[in-house]
């Protein structure tokens, strides 16, 4: 029997804060307040601080993917006349529009949608046929892309008028009024939350980690959809604490002997999660680095500081920006290769990584492999390709290994 002082495990409470977000929306559905469908970077501490709810379209997809309903979703919208060329997050959104109905994942109809671009253009053509086709408004916070290292003063203008903007549109559509002292004590628990993301993801630096990788793929819905809400900083806080105490005690959520250490470069295939997860672990790989997880952890220190953090989501980032990430992950996290998913999906994020894996490759010295896949459509992916892609890694990082091994002895 359990004892009543017994602490829950964080990744329970991260599991109720998911479940509790989308009963909260349905619930304000059934009340006739407005609900949105919003993109999974846009400012979040906009809605929380005038207390409307939004559902996330990509959480959604993920979901609706990783139970095995990405392909009759896909389907769904090919057959009514849309490209199998876009992303598998729009297709698997358009056709819920359509059918109303996964029993993968159900959430409430959109009476608006709230759409942001650090992520990719395709996000804008998405959202506005979304509230073409459902004639609801569509709100928009364009989000230039990066050429320099750093979001400028320019930039910050431009998305200030930006949030005034969406701020006005939401105070007319909804009624509800904006407060800046809230906004003020969100942006405190934004923070909390994302320092308490980042340093539970950040114990991956240890060796062996003491958490499996793929973990951080199944508690990021929290960082999307709950960042403003004390009770996602406390239960990251938690996982922090809890991957703290398997340091300090020799343990890992990683069932398995941690021989290499690797960066997942991409978002996870989520169709395939098991086998890409089991094909690591099998062979003693773990996922000790990610730049898609993070990317969720906004850190800033006032509203300029915050359109800031916006504008540097990894896809609306420099080149050079975005490479430094990942070598200082590799630095960092003492990793032993890289595995790049080769997205079809992800366009944006997939295209640069042709460069970005020759660049990596060459100011480390570490071994990269690709592999081919999708987000949310099961139909891009080959195990076969995939086994054998994993196999070539690990036997560059068995060599690497063996030569460094050899070159120390001899000193």
């Amino acid at each position: 029997m359990t004892e009543a002082n017994e602490r829950v495990p964080a990744g329970k409470l991260l599991n109720k804060i998911v479940a509790e977000h989308y009963k909260a929306a349905w619930e304000a559905k059934e009340k006739g307040e407005k609900v949105g469908w919003c993109a999974s970077n846009f400012p979040q501490e906009i809605f929380e601080t005038m207390d409307i709810k939004v559902v996330f379209p990509e959480n959604q997809a993920a979901a609706i993917a990783a139970k095995g309903g990405g392909e009759r979703m896909c389907n769904v919208a090919e057959e009514n006349g849309y490209s199998n060329d876009i992303c598998a997050y729009a297709r698997i959104s358009l056709a819920y529009m359509d059918v109303k109905d996964a029993p993968e994942l159900n959430m409430p109809q959109p009476d608006f949608v709230a759409c942001c671009n650090n992520i990719c253009n395709c996000m804008i053509k998405w959202y506005e046929n979304i509230a073409k086709e459902l004639d609801i408004p569509f709100i928009m916070i364009d989000v230039p892309y990066n050429n320099d290292y750093e979001a400028g003063e320019d930039r910050v203008a431009y998305l200030k008028g930006q949030f005034d903007h969406a701020i006005k549109q939401l105070e007319e559509l909804t009624g509800k009024k904006w407060d800046e002292k809230r906004f003020e004590e969100v942006m405190e628990i934004s923070q909390r939350t994302g320092r308490a993301w980042l340093k539970a993801t950040g114990y991956a630096k240890y060796t062996p980690s003491p958490f499996s990788g793929f973990d951080v793929f199944n508690h990021m819905a929290v960082a999307v959809c709950a960042r403003g809400k004390l009770e996602s900083a406390l239960a990251f806080e938690q996982l922090a604490e809890e991957f703290e105490e398997n340091v300090q005690n020799g343990n890992s959520t990683f069932k398995g002997d941690e021989e290499y250490r690797i960066i997942f470069e991409g978002i996870a295939c989520w169709p395939h999660l098991r086998h890409t997860f089991k094909g690591l672990k099998d062979n003693g790989v773990n996922v000790c680095g990610t730049v898609y997880a993070d990317a969720f952890g906004y850190i800033y220190g006032n509203t300029n500081e915050l359109m800031q953090a916006y504008c540097g989501t990894p896809n609306a980032i420099s080149y050079e920006r975005a490479l430094d990430m990942r070598l200082k992950v590799a630095k960092e996290n003492n990793i032993d290769g890289m595995l790049i998913h080769v997205n079809r999906s992800c366009k944006q994020w997939s295209a640069i990584m042709y460069e970005m894996e020759r660049d990596f490759r060459e100011i480390t010295g570490i071994p990269t492999a690709t592999f081919d896949g999708d987000q949310a459509d099961p139909r891009n992916f080959s195990e076969a390709q995939y086994d054998t892609r994993v196999q070539g890694l690990i036997e560059v990082m068995a060599a690497n290994r063996a030569k460094k091994q050899a070159e120390e002895a001899q000193k």
